[in-house]
């Protein structure tokens, strides 16, 4: 089989040391890497200089969702201690959701507040159907994202290896963040500042999407064959204005790897301007296999080996250029991951 699509041609060596748990400060103090494709150089610089890469005439696409306190801690009638990960409404009042627990259909879980969550039906990988009660009413989707307000935790990733705190309510939060309902945030989104963004309004054209990012972004791609993995699918919504700078767009600079699966997938759709926003659950998986089209440039961060996210990198520069990447990124000391430094592909 062609290395291109083989799972293990995506793997690498990560010292636990290079993983961020915490964000820096300010936020234009993170390292940027800068890859140029038609020059084959790579730039080191830093958040402070990105507007000295970015290309004049690019529009802008960031991706505006809200990442909600998705993370419940509850237990058992019999006891048993329980963590319930939101994800998401999958029908009137029955969402899906992720449990740490052992639990079986028809088990009542007991949060804080008054609030219970029923286990409705079993899934495979811990994914669990259930519904959420106060006083004996089920609550719609409304209520729960009261609920999750009142209750929740910031859904900071596992390979962070510590308990969501104050600043992660701010940080692990783009300052543009406006839609609630992703469980993840869009990390390159991380690294701009107000000031960056009133900078970005003044000087360039840019124009907003949200993507609801699921907890599926970390999960590690597990088909020997990549392009056998069937990716997870996110909501995805475009507004009419958004709409027509993407269609008029002379090139366009994906502020991470959401965005870019957005405009990808809305791009192929060759969907008609018929004055109405974009509606669609977007499950485009990018690789060797499937290149990236209609994005030109892309800035994301550092991602986990055997994701698809990797993949995605793989696709707009190679898979031997973005091995050469990462193994520069992690000789120079690079900070991986979530809160880490980003990459800027031209």
């Amino acid at each position: 089989m062609n290395s291109d699509f083989l799972l293990e041609s995506y793997d690498y060596v990560l010292s636990k040391d290079l993983i961020a748990t915490y964000p820096v400060f300010p936020k234009e103090k993170a390292r940027l890497l800068v890859y140029h494709r038609k020059e084959d150089r790579i730039f080191h610089s830093d958040f402070y200089h990105i507007f000295d890469f970015i290309p004049k005439k690019a529009l802008i696409v960031f991706n505006d969702t809200k990442v909600i306190k998705a993370r419940l801690y509850g237990y058992k009638e019999s006891g048993g201690s329980i963590e319930i990960l939101f994800h998401r409404q999958i029908r009137d009042k029955v969402y899906l959701v992720q449990i740490g627990g052992k639990v079986k259909k028809n088990t009542k879980i007991i949060l804080q507040k008054g609030y219970e969550c029923l286990v409705e039906e079993m899934l495979d990988e811990g994914y669990r159907v259930v519904s959420f009660f106060k006083n004996n009413i089920c609550l719609d989707l409304n209520f729960v994202f009261q609920m999750l307000e009142e209750l929740g935790h910031m859904p900071i990733p596992p390979y962070m290896k510590r308990d969501d705190e104050t600043l992660d309510l701010v940080e692990y939060q783009s300052v543009f963040a406006k839609n609630y309902g992703a469980v993840a945030a869009p990390t390159a989104s991380l690294h701009f500042s107000d000031s960056s963004m009133e900078y970005i309004k003044r000087n360039f054209n840019y124009c907003f999407l949200t993507l609801h990012v699921g907890a599926g972004t970390f999960n590690s791609v597990d088909t020997p064959d990549i392009r056998e993995y069937k990716i997870h699918t996110e909501s995805l919504h475009i507004p009419v204005s958004s709409m027509q700078k993407i269609h008029r767009a002379e090139s366009i600079l994906c502020i991470g790897t959401t965005a870019l699966r957005s405009v990808e997938y809305y791009q192929r759709l060759q969907v008609l301007d018929k004055g109405k926003d974009f509606f669609g659950e977007c499950d485009i998986f990018l690789h060797l296999g499937n290149r990236v089209c209609y994005a030109d440039y892309l800035l994301t961060n550092f991602h986990l080996p055997k994701s698809s996210l990797i993949m995605l990198v793989a696709s707009m520069v190679g898979l031997e250029k973005c091995k050469e990447i990462y193994e520069i990124a992690i000789q120079k000391q690079y900070r991986f991951y979530s809160y880490g430094d980003g990459m800027l592909i031209l």
